[in-house]
């Protein structure tokens, strides 16, 4: 891959051109990688919690991704008209201003049992979340030499990994209270002590929304204060640049189905990992959600280990070899019993690690004027993690509640990311 010209048309000022004034901002789009996978990561334990807690079967769980992920095709094109109008630095406190309330709503969501108000809720912080990656992504990207456009990308992601490692350990500690019921058991309950136990379960998430959403606001006021280096336009981008239009690149275009495709096997991996570990390992609920913080280590890990690699390699050639072997690794967790499902499933997590930075690096590749747009259409594409699990949910129950044969998506989703990556990455080809 040719990162030269990851957005050639848009340069730093020339008073703020030296590298030391990319440390701090880049420090600070660092947090909101973090902080957005902390939103993402606590889904991982909202769906079996709420699942329990609302009474809930597998589809209707999966509407918890649903919400925060259609958030990204909706807000997609006004975060795009957003970052167009106020630029990098004011999106970035506009989203995390709207994250903010998404998660100060769960408050009233727990106090009332509402599933409702905690999909509303949800989708608030999707569309938060949406103009926060739709503006740091590509300031990312943007935010020094152009050739190391995808290192400082998958760097920054780094962090995103970091908080799927977290995120489980608050759950595990602050959410999961490890009391489950059978459907008979909670029959039997006299309706005031189900009812109890309900409202005690959803209660589980108050203070954890209540403490992210405080810490996403302290952020917001310190991007406010602090100073960040001007991306200003060239004489080209000036010129408004058509929204369908820049989908004439093939590596654009082919970029946002591979996105979509890659947020869906995420999103599908993450969300049934707890129920996955308990029914193909044998776990309780608790020790699956550590399970699942060794899976966020190995996502992190992936992360900077990805990194390290594409020093040596091409971003293409290492997206595709990592595709191939997450395919196989979905292949072993559907065909085996025991410790080797989480096996299957933390290598999984060590090899999507890469793959969103990679692929959204590949497709904003030599856009030029084009970036903003390009960008708008593969966080549009973020949708996929909207669709695709709720698909799986909806093979499982249908398969008896099998959670191994729902592990068939995301194998598909690798091969399409595989093709992309092998086939349909290159800049320039026009057919």
């Amino acid at each position: 891959m040719n990162t030269n010209s990851v957005n050639q048309s848009s340069v730093l000022s020339q008073s703020e051109g030296s590298k030391q004034n990319y440390v701090l901002p880049f420090i600070l789009i660092v947090c909101l990688f973090f902080l957005w996978g902390m939103a993402h990561n606590l889904d991982s334990i909202l769906i079996p919690h709420l699942k329990k807690a609302c009474q809930l079967n597998n589809r209707q769980s999966t509407l918890i991704d649903t919400s925060i992920f259609l958030a990204y095709f909706l807000m997609a094109i006004p975060a795009g008209m957003m970052l167009r109008k106020f630029g990098y630095k004011a999106s970035m406190i506009i989203g995390l201003l709207v994250f903010a309330m998404g998660a100060f709503l769960f408050i009233p969501a727990a106090n009332t049992l509402s599933y409702s108000i905690f999909l509303i809720a949800l989708f608030i912080i999707g569309c938060g979340l949406t103009v926060l990656e739709t503006a740091a992504n590509p300031y990312a990207a943007i935010l020094g030499k152009p050739e190391g456009a995808t290192t400082r990308l998958n760097l920054a992601a780094s962090f995103n990994g970091l908080a799927a490692m977290v995120a489980p350990i608050i759950g595990a500690n602050f959410i999961l209270s490890g009391k489950e019921y059978t459907a008979a058991q909670l029959a039997d309950m006299p309706k005031s002590e189900k009812m109890s136990y309900l409202f005690s379960e959803a209660a589980a998430v108050k203070t954890p929304y209540l403490v992210l959403g405080i810490i996403v606001i302290l952020v917001a006021v310190l991007f406010y204060f602090i100073h960040f280096p001007e991306i200003k336009p060239s004489k080209e981008e000036k010129a408004k640049t058509g929204f369908f239009a820049v989908l004439k690149h093939r590596h654009l275009r082919w970029a946002v189905i591979a996105q979509f495709f890659y947020v869906g096997a995420q999103v599908c991996v993450t969300s049934f990992f707890i129920r996955m570990a308990q029914q193909g390992a044998g776990l309780d609920e608790k020790s699956a959600a550590y399970y699942l913080t060794i899976y966020g280590f190995l996502f992190m890990a992936g992360r900077f280990v990805g990194t390290f690699f594409l020093k040596y390699t091409t971003p293409r050639k290492l997206l595709s070899l990592y595709a191939v072997l997450a395919a196989l690794m979905c292949l072993l967790a559907v065909t085996t019993q025991g410790i080797f499902v989480i096996y299957a499933l933390g290598i999984i997590g060590f090899l999507m690690s890469i793959m969103f930075p990679t692929i959204f690096s590949l497709g904003i590749t030599n856009l030029g004027e084009e970036t903003k747009p390009g960008s708008s259409w593969l966080i549009m594409s973020i949708v996929g993690g909207a669709i695709l699990p709720y698909l799986m949910g909806t093979v499982i129950d249908y398969n008896g509640d099998n959670i191994q044969i729902g592990y068939l998506i995301p194998f598909f989703c690798f091969i399409i990311i595989l093709f992309f990556g092998w086939k349909r990455s290159e800049v320039g080809v026009k057919s």
